[in-house]
């Protein structure tokens, strides 16, 4: 597990059904990826997990053999250090 979690929100031509299914092979394929969710008439894949961004968009890139556009990325923090954070700043609290 490499890379901080994050969500990405890609475009991809999604033509047909089997499209989408090789899309989601691909990416449950992946380790990295804890979560996904397909789009097929906005032509978008969102995926969430520990993952580089531009590592996933160019295997997937590869392996559907498609142009992939990255439209989103946005960096989070994870369940732990955020309620680690916030159980610091109430325990000073008077």
């Amino acid at each position: 597990m490499e890379g901080q979690v994050c969500c990405m929100v890609m475009r991809i031509n999604l033509d047909c059904n089997s499209c989408c299914r090789k899309m989601r092979r691909n990416i449950l394929n992946m380790k990295e990826i804890e979560k996904h969710l397909i789009e097929k008439q906005q032509n978008r894949v969102s995926i969430c997990g520990r993952f580089k961004p531009s590592d996933v968009a160019i295997k997937l890139r590869k392996k559907m053999n498609r142009r992939v556009e990255i439209l989103e990325i946005e960096e989070l923090t994870t369940h732990y250090e955020a309620q680690h954070e916030h159980s610091i700043i109430n325990h000073y609290k008077y």
